[in-house]
């Protein structure tokens, strides 16, 4: 039986930084969709001038996923988590001021800096988390994207019982942005400096030289990131399908009321978040290809008894299948992205795989909704079932590679201020 190194103070301390900002992330994100009708009824816009103001929070989203890989690989992820923090706190703040001053461009401004902050924070995360995995030898992605997932279910929790006494939503946005300025402080003294810092003195591999464009292209010449990288994008999109569409799907399609659309949306929630807490035991008895095969059938079934089934009650028990099937697939193949014959250029690997996987997210579902208007809200969701079972053909690409002897861990006398 392998032995798994022991945790040292520092590495504990990184690792539950790491784990507090992502439910401190996860509460915001839910505490702000909680809220979107207070602030619609704040801004008095139409539900299509709403959509305008949300486009907001897509742009930032975006811009953040695309320029941090390769920010990382230039500073390392301290500095990015810190950029990133400060601006989804300030985004929390302006979003907050624009409620209140019933201004629509403040809120769209604040979306789209409470956006790049989630960006910029989320790939540097995935970066940080797949160094902590290597120090450690076992699964942490798992229980990090886990932790975001229980702070969407506390978010949307709070934001329920807020919205129940009309507690006013800037004064709830603003004391949301304290606790993630709070824990971003912690988090920033506690990760260490320079991981997945890539320059051409320590050898840096595809990633040498810089983060332009061709060095981020030129981590897809390996066949098998590819392949992870069609595994995340039918996962992701599975996932995000999910967040984007479930409420309504349970109401237009299976004519539930929308109580019960945001009841069931919880459920899948839930779901995500015990699937990703108790994947870890499972990947080390089975292994990363054999979990996220099973995890892309399961999840498969669960989806095909939404879009099939004539009864709304089965339909709702199958999200809990979509939701454990789908809370496995994108930390697994981001941290089997960052295996490989060397770390140096690891962070470059799980850039890239973990910017597929965010634009399958943020992207990729939103355009059920033209499909949709043709052949109906179920029907389109015949797309997910096919992309996961694609999916499932294919996590052979995921069975681990030997570690490599170099590790991206930053020294004992890397800087922890």
């Amino acid at each position: 039986m392998k032995v798994m190194p022991d945790m040292d103070a520092r590495t504990r301390r990184w690792r539950a930084a790491l784990f507090l900002f992502m439910l401190a992330t996860g509460v915001s994100m839910a505490s702000w969709v909680a809220r979107t009708p207070a602030v619609r009824d704040a801004l008095d816009v139409s539900t299509g001038s709403m959509g305008l103001v949300l486009f907001g929070l897509s742009i930032g989203s975006m811009a953040g996923v695309l320029v941090s890989g390769g920010l990382v690989r230039k500073h390392g992820g301290r500095p990015v988590i810190a950029a990133g923090a400060g601006l989804l706190v300030a985004g929390l703040l302006v979003i907050a001021g624009g409620a209140a001053l019933e201004v629509s461009g403040g809120v769209f401004g604040g979306l789209a800096l409470f956006g790049a902050g989630m960006g910029l924070a989320e790939v540097a995360f995935n970066i940080e988390g797949a160094a902590v995995e290597r120090t450690l030898g076992r699964p942490v992605l798992p229980v990090l994207h886990g932790c975001f997932s229980l702070g969407t279910v506390a978010g949307a929790l709070l934001g329920m019982g807020l919205t129940a006494v009309r507690f006013p939503v800037g004064w709830h946005l603003a004391a949301v942005a304290v606790a993630v300025a709070a824990a971003g402080v912690w988090t920033v003294r506690a990760v260490p400096a320079g991981t997945g810092r890539e320059d051409a003195e320590s050898g840096g591999g595809v990633a040498a030289g810089g983060g332009g464009l061709r060095v981020q292209l030129a981590v897809w010449s390996d066949r098998r990131l590819v392949l992870i990288g069609l595994i995340v994008l039918a996962m992701a999109f599975a996932e995000g399908s999910a967040n984007d569409w479930l409420p309504l799907l349970m109401v237009d399609g299976h004519g539930t009321s929308a109580t019960a659309g945001s009841l069931t949306f919880m459920l899948f929630a839930v779901a995500m978040t015990t699937g990703r807490f108790a994947g870890g035991p499972l990947l080390m008895r089975y292994g990363p290809a054999a979990v996220v095969r099973a995890s892309a059938l399961v999840a498969a079934v669960g989806v095909a008894l939404v879009v099939f089934s004539s009864s709304a009650l089965l339909a709702g028990a199958a999200v809990v299948l979509w939701g454990l099937g789908a809370s496995l697939g994108f930390p697994v193949t981001v941290s089997a992205a960052g295996e490989g014959e060397g770390v140096r250029d690891a962070s470059a690997r799980v850039a890239a795989v973990s910017t597929a996987g965010y634009a399958a997210f943020l992207v990729g579902p939103p355009s059920l909704g033209f499909l949709a208007d043709h052949v109906g809200l179920r029907a389109a969701m015949i797309v997910v079932l096919v992309l996961l079972g694609g999916a499932a053909l294919i996590t052979g690409a995921l069975r681990r590679r030997a570690a490599s002897p170099v590790a991206e861990v930053p020294s004992p006398q890397s800087d922890l201020v």
